[in-house]
């Protein structure tokens, strides 16, 4: 009997290793890769404080990532509700006692690390509308109760990390949120009304912006209005992107980098590092990673018995690529500038680990894709 058991549980264990989606896994892997070569570059070619804490942090959460993979989905199906309230908390938390920097209370002091919980409320808000549309069937879905429960699952932590002030995370959170009605089955006519509504008050929203996000919105109207002052990001990051050509300057030869033209490159704007190191062949080559994890996320979701992991597989595949695109034309003035990380790449603990966290989830669906939740 024991012996049985003891044979049961290791096939059990071969049974998750092989189910292990390693074409994600090594995708990751070469993206972290290329995330800390670039990294190294924003810092001059010299193992500094952003390489080695880049470095760090990506091996811890990448464990992280494997650990969370090998955890039954029922579990992140159990804590969905439970993980959703705990990030609102911090959310409080954070703009009454959170830490100030650059003019925004964003981040919690966990002594070992900075964090900042609107980061993890955009996988958190994913799991909990999953959960709470998992068991509804599609007259129920698009059912008055349903939509307003809807509705402040995912205004009640964006109006939160508006308060910080973070405009472009709050409106990112929203987006996920919206993404997962929209796998749910919620009726078309209800975003078509809202973007028809969006579109009509955008005067009254603008009006209510704070002087330094108008000036972004007029910026990226017209960045050449100030060019050494509000348009000085935007118009050194398009030269960086266009003077790396085809085939680009090559590895640590970006000049508009190294010669500090362009500020805050590691974070948001590592795309235009990248570009003008590696060129547009370069670019495309990170743009076929990303579209193989994008795909095998997705993929994930459709042989996965479970209505839950189906969900979120969908809704976090679809958000990583709407991350993606609003960082990439952000950076090529096709968007005004809001703070959109680009993941894995861009500089930043909580974004990243919010993206493993995801990552390991979609591992943990693909393991168990014959596990149905009732």
């Amino acid at each position: 009997m024991y012996l049985h058991s003891k044979l049961e549980n290791k096939n059990n264990i071969l049974q998750k290793v092989r189910n292990f989606d390693y074409i994600l896994f090594l995708c990751i892997l070469l993206l972290g890769l290329i995330s800390l070569a670039t990294m190294y570059s924003t810092d001059g070619g010299e193992l500094l404080f952003h390489t080695k804490s880049h470095f760090l942090k990506f091996i811890i959460f990448t464990f992280l990532m494997i650990l969370i993979s090998f955890l039954n989905i029922r579990y992140w199906f159990t804590i969905g509700y439970l993980g959703y309230l705990i990030v609102v908390i911090m959310l409080v938390w954070t703009i009454n006692f959170g830490i100030t920097a650059s003019g925004s209370q964003r981040w919690i002091d966990l002594y070992f690390i900075n964090i900042q919980p609107s980061e993890l409320m955009k996988i958190c808000i994913i799991l909990c509308l999953a959960k709470f549309f998992h068991r509804k069937r599609l007259e129920n879905v698009n059912s008055f109760y349903s939509v307003i429960i809807s509705l402040i699952i995912i205004f009640l932590p964006m109006s939160l990390v508006i308060i910080q002030p973070d405009l472009g995370t709050s409106l990112l959170i929203s987006i996920s949120g919206i993404i997962v009605l929209w796998f749910a089955g919620l009726n078309h006519k209800y975003f078509f009304y809202s973007f028809l509504i969006t579109v009509i008050s955008l005067p009254f929203i603008i009006s209510f912006l704070k002087p330094y996000q108008k000036l972004r919105v007029l910026t990226f109207l017209n960045p050449d209005r100030d060019p050494l002052g509000a348009g000085y990001q935007i118009i050194q990051s398009k030269i960086a992107v266009g003077s790396g050509g085809l085939f680009g300057k090559g590895f640590l030869k970006g000049t508009q980098s190294y010669l500090e033209f362009l500020p805050e490159k590691h974070t948001d704007f590592i795309f235009t590092l990248f570009s003008e190191e590696f060129g547009f062949f370069g670019s495309v080559f990170l743009l076929l990673i990303y579209t193989i994890i994008i795909y095998r996320i997705i993929r994930t979701g459709v042989i996965s018995r479970s209505y839950f992991a189906k969900i979120f597989c969908y809704s976090f595949g679809a958000s990583m690529f709407v991350y993606i695109v609003i960082n990439m034309s952000m950076v090529l003035g096709l968007l005004p500038i809001v703070g959109s990380p680009l993941p894995i790449m861009s500089y930043g603990g909580s974004s990243m680990l919010a993206t493993m966290i995801g990552f390991g989830i979609v591992m943990s669906a693909k393991i168990h894709s014959e596990q149905s939740i009732a």
